[in-house]
């Protein structure tokens, strides 16, 4: 959709944005922060350019939710609505408006702003991704299914909407369906990982997968990869701590979120609640210690 519609007559901008999505959906913190200074490059060489604006919110929306940095709400939503001043019918706008409500805590206009989105193209990935997100943290496990789903159509080399409905079936107790997504999703992280071997994502998701379908020896593998490509990405110790626990191996899944929580943003506190990978751990003796330590991430900082 963004190349069929890229917003911009300059060739230069457009080049930096596409860059910006690439390294965005490699999602791991060193790619977000490429991410965002590729879409403020765009906006300073086209300072009209939408697109690149709901780019730079999204950028700053997982920073502060996934990684911690802070980013007051009210900003992020400041630039979200910068991108829909310059178009109001920009789907991707009001789905980055979405996931800033979501970060300052207004889950009402966060999934008004989603809906619009999806009601302006529902054939935005970015909009079903997001969403599906959402759904999740909010434990709206069916309507995330139906999103996920959409987003892996929409987008047919994707690797994490596959992955991630996976999980959701998992908690559904849909094993059939969790198998076969899971399958599809490792199929294409496999490629993923072989024209992108430099980012961590497909490998860190790909792992727990393998971990919960019960290929332990491959799981290893995989973790091992995506911690030797991002030691010290705070996202893929929780993936890494996914995979523990799928493993049975919950010790060391409780050590390692508990250095998680030293470093995890405000949205990751919902995400960890709904998360189905983590369900062997929920009566662990360590569990009710940990639990503490997730509440006591800070919320977001809204002015």
């Amino acid at each position: 959709k963004a190349i069929e519609r890229p917003s911009t007559v300059n060739v230069e901008a457009y080049t930096y944005y596409l860059k910006g999505r690439q390294f965005f959906h490699n999602a791991t913190k060193s790619f977000v922060v490429l991410a965002r200074q590729m879409f403020t490059k765009a906006v300073e060489i086209d300072p009209a350019y939408a697109r690149a604006y709901a780019g730079i919110a999204n950028c700053d929306s997982r920073l502060e939710g996934v990684y911690g940095v802070t980013k007051p709400a009210g900003e992020i939503l400041a630039i979200a609505n910068k991108a829909l001043a310059l178009d109001p019918n920009l789907a991707e706008a009001h789905a980055a408006r979405g996931v800033a409500f979501a970060i300052s805590g207004d889950r009402v206009e966060a999934a008004r702003a989603f809906e619009h989105a999806l009601a302006l193209d529902p054939g935005s990935y970015d909009a079903n991704l997001s969403f599906a997100r959402f759904c999740v943290a909010e434990g709206a496990k069916e309507r995330a299914v139906e999103l996920y789903t959409r987003a892996l159509e929409i987008q047919p080399d994707d690797s994490q909407a596959p992955l991630l409905v996976m999980t959701v079936f998992q908690s559904l107790g849909r094993r059939e369906e969790a198998e076969r997504y899971g399958r599809l999703g490792l199929k294409r992280a496999e490629e993923a990982l072989r024209l992108h071997p430099e980012s961590s994502t497909p490998a860190q998701q790909g792992a727990v997968a393998l971990a919960w379908l019960g290929e332990i020896d491959r799981a290893k593998e995989w973790l091992s990869l995506s911690l030797a490509i991002d030691p010290d990405d705070n996202n893929c110790r929780y993936n890494a701590a996914c995979t523990y626990a799928q493993m049975g191996e919950l010790d060391r899944a409780i050590d390692v979120l508990e250095l998680w929580t030293e470093q995890a943003g405000s949205e990751q506190k919902s995400w960890f609640l709904q998360d189905a990978d983590l369900d062997p751990l929920r009566d662990h003796p360590r569990y009710p210690a940990l639990l503490a330590r997730v509440e006591s991430i800070g919320s977001p900082i809204t002015a």
